[in-house]
């Protein structure tokens, strides 16, 4: 296990490339908020109320 994670007792983290920091930078603010929109509302069409309440939880730091 990564020295990092044992810092964490809730929640999880994530490693990510210096070449996706770079190809993320370089998408636009507009096209970066369209993503947001376009996964908020998959994800609200597609997981339980169950599973929704979980990541509301989550979100709040409380799991």
């Amino acid at each position: 296990m990564d020295k990092r994670a044992r810092r964490f007792d809730k929640g999880f983290y994530y490693v990510v490339s210096d070449e996706k920091i770079r190809w993320w930078r370089a998408v636009s603010p507009k096209q970066k908020l369209e993503w947001l929109e376009e996964a908020n509302s998959f994800l609200r069409k597609t997981l339980s109320p169950n599973k929704q309440r979980i990541m509301a939880l989550f979100r709040k730091g409380e799991i």
